[in-house]
């Protein structure tokens, strides 16, 4: 090798790295025509304290760095959930890009173990019988390698899950720069500014004519202070735990958070929350999905052009139903 070209070698390297890989890249999920890709945005700040000021009293601490899908789950990624195994997961029909609403607890968490099978993981949740909306069996002490005595619910060989409610909460309210809350999911304590769809930073799908629908997942308004949208509007989102925090019962309500796009900023505060039960359908709740794998997400462009560093120092050296929701009290 012609040492007076290793600078320009180097460029061309570190070139490549930055630039051919955004931060957050996802995991695809599928095959052929139906492969379709899911992007997370990491939690990290493990160990934060709760939050004292919501709803309920406390929530919000996590000891442990995870991710979360930086967009709800849409009709497309169901249609290819559908088209690749023997379950039909029934949806609303509004569009590739909206949200999957109509889509049930039961439902929910079983395109979440799909996620971890058909990526040669491990289901989160005990499904016994074979309809797609049949309830949860719990997960006992005889499933040794699965059992989790503070959540029967999730497999402890899980990968990908449904956020618990502390996961959620956390992502959409938390701010690590300041290890403080918000009210509001926009890194605010005051009302994001409503919108009909779109991208800007304080605003937040909301207070929307409830038949316009709502906006596409990646329009879904501004940002969590970790990166993640939607967590305030557009549509209600199902989390794993009861809405009385205790997971021990198969068939109870199950909690829902974020807000709607069709009502006003209350729904969006951290003081609210709502519940359903799990075999119920909505048109206006739907999903997302947390990863519990660093394998989720790629590196940031920084540490990216730090691994190529490294790289070109080696090489130098080497040369159902619809209803509306209601509260998680009732």
């Amino acid at each position: 090798m012609n040492l007076y070209r290793l600078p320009a070698l180097t460029c061309a390297i570190l070139f490549a790295l930055v630039f051919s890989s955004p931060a957050h890249a996802g995991i695809i999920f599928g095959s052929g025509v139906n492969q379709f890709n899911m992007e997370f945005v990491p939690i990290g700040s493990p160990g934060n304290a709760d939050d004292t000021t919501g709803n309920p009293i406390p929530v919000g601490s996590v000891g442990y760095e995870y991710q979360i899908g930086k967009f709800e789950v849409s009709e497309d990624m169901i249609e290819k959930f559908n088209a690749s195994q023997s379950l039909i997961i029934t949806k609303d029909t509004r569009g590739a890009n909206k949200p999957a609403t109509s889509v049930s607890w039961n439902e929910a968490t079983r395109f979440v173990n799909w996620l971890n099978t058909s990526t040669g993981g491990f289901a989160a949740y005990n499904f016994t019988t074979g309809g797609v909306n049949d309830n949860i069996a719990l997960w006992t002490a005889a499933d040794v390698l699965d059992f989790d005595a503070a959540n029967p619910f999730r497999s402890l060989r899980a990968n990908f899950v449904l956020p618990s409610m502390d996961e959620w909460y956390k992502a959409a309210y938390y701010d690590p720069v300041t290890s403080t809350y918000f009210d509001y999911p926009t890194g605010s304590n005051t009302a994001p500014t409503a919108v009909a769809s779109g991208t800007t930073a304080g605003t937040a799908v909301y207070d929307q004519p409830f038949g316009q629908g709502p906006a596409d997942i990646t329009q879904a308004g501004g940002l969590s202070p970790f990166g993640v949208m939607g967590l305030g509007g557009n549509v209600y989102e199902w989390g794993e735990t009861e809405t009385d925090l205790v997971n021990d019962s198969t068939s109870s309500r199950r909690g829902l958070r974020g807000g709607v796009w069709g009502n006003g900023s209350f729904v969006l505060s951290s003081s609210n929350r709502y519940g359903d039960n799990p075999a119920d359908e909505s048109d206006e709740g739907g999903f997302r999905v947390a990863s519990l794998s660093s394998s989720a997400v790629v590196p940031e462009p920084s540490s990216l052009m730090l691994l190529g560093i490294g790289a070109v120092g080696l090489l130098g050296y080497r040369l159902r139903r619809k209803r509306r929701l209601s509260p998680a009290s009732s």
